[in-house]
């Protein structure tokens, strides 16, 4: 009997567990979306300032690889269905298929790649949090310029996908570096706190 009353707590634990997940997925692909109206449209380029890229960055980093990326594929499914979740309050599957696909498309890959850094560190000290931030924003550049350069070419994708986003970018990660790292001085973990 004992054997059988282990068993069900540990089901039930597993449960708990699994439902959490879910609840933490949906909730961050809620916030991804909510930050889908901070936005600033630059009136010579299709692709406009936007702070998703930056708040999935963070959420990579309090949650890790798997439920981040979990929660991106849910917010690129809520876009592709129609609901306004992208920056402007855009959606759909034309939006993902536009020039700026490759960016919503390089935001899962952000948060795969920031997410496992993060993980994988031994010690979690505010350069390595900003590396680990500054390599998931690149990978939103290795998928959203090629994209970009199919409806504009190379040299454009350069100048109008990646120039005006450099310093508004740099600001961005150095406030997610600061958020992560303040954090986990408030809940009184030390750097090196494993998820």
């Amino acid at each position: 009997m004992a054997i059988q009353y282990s068993d069900l707590i540990t089901d039930r634990a597993v449960e708990r567990s699994w439902l959490k997940d879910i609840a933490v997925v949906v909730g961050a692909s809620i916030i991804i979306a909510l930050f889908a109206h901070i936005s600033i449209p630059l009136p010579f380029t299709p692709v406009p300032i936007a702070t998703q890229g930056h708040v999935i960055l963070l959420l990579a980093a309090l949650l890790g690889a798997k439920r981040a990326s979990l929660a991106v594929l849910t917010f690129l499914f809520q876009g592709a269905i129609g609901l306004p979740v992208f920056a402007m309050g855009k959606a759909g599957l034309l939006v993902l298929a536009g020039p700026r696909g490759g960016y919503l498309l390089g935001y899962l890959a952000a948060a795969f790649v920031t997410g496992y850094c993060i993980e994988r560190m031994a010690n979690r000290s505010t350069p390595k949090i900003f590396a680990a931030l500054s390599l998931g924003n690149l990978m939103m550049y290795v998928f959203g310029l090629p994209w970009l350069s199919r409806f504009v070419g190379w040299e454009s994708a350069f100048t109008l996908g990646f120039l005006p986003f450099i310093i508004g970018d740099a600001f961005k990660l150095i406030a997610a570096t600061k958020v992560y790292c303040s954090r986990s001085k408030s809940v009184n973990l030390p750097a090196s706190d494993s998820q």
